[in-house]
């Protein structure tokens, strides 16, 4: 059994202002290193084998928080960039509120959201491109650490869909999946299906 803790990385100002947030490479804002602390001593009593992060730097500081925390109690643990963690690209959408696309492109937002599993944004990438290269990070870490803990540092979107594509359930559960910034969730990957545990935690930001 694999057991993944998923970690959406901290609040970044866009996040706060409610704008597309993509692959632009946008860091942390202050609150959100202090969610990233946070996370780090949450999960400080766990005993971690790898952290992967997206190779974005507000994903790889939530992680790199995480990875003190564990060197200070246990003993230092390898954060590994894998690209394929990467948040969904947005395009021509990236840092733009939903009023300020919807009023500069209502047909494309209209295409999108009729079929967001193929259909991308400007300059994007559809769902189901983001799930073409999510498919193979979950195979891979599945086959390669089969009884292991291991810390995902990633995005709501990849996140919400690493979480379809361990249950098996359609993509089109994704919008389901709230997960909230600085939040923890953990499943746990079995040959026969996947568990959750936990969903969306934030009780270790009530002081943050």
């Amino acid at each position: 059994m694999t057991r993944l803790l998923l970690v959406r990385h901290g609040e970044t100002d866009w996040t706060v202002q409610g704008r597309f947030l993509g692959q632009t490479n946008l860091p942390l804002n202050g609150r959100g290193q202090r969610q990233a602390a946070a996370i780090g001593k949450a999960l400080s009593s766990e005993t971690i084998h790898t952290i992967y992060a997206s190779d974005l730097g507000r994903a790889m500081i939530t992680a790199q928080a995480i990875a003190g925390f564990q060197e200070s109690t246990h003993n230092a643990v390898p954060v590994v960039p894998d690209s394929r963690l990467r948040e969904v690209n947005f395009g021509e959408w990236d840092g733009l509120t939903y009023a300020e696309i919807l009023a500069r492109d209502p047909d494309s937002v209209n295409a999108w959201q009729g079929d967001f599993l193929k259909t991308a944004p400007p300059g994007g990438e559809s769902l189901g491109q983001l799930a073409g290269r999510l498919k193979p990070f979950l195979e891979d870490v599945a086959s390669a650490y089969p009884d292991e803990t291991l810390v995902v540092a990633a995005h709501a979107g990849s996140l919400q869909c690493l979480l379809c594509l361990a249950l098996g359930v359609s993509l089109k559960m994704y919008w389901q999946f709230r997960l909230a910034p600085a939040s923890i969730s953990q499943i746990s990957l079995y040959p026969e299906g996947a568990i959750v545990n936990l969903l969306n935690d934030t009780c270790h930001l009530k002081d943050v």
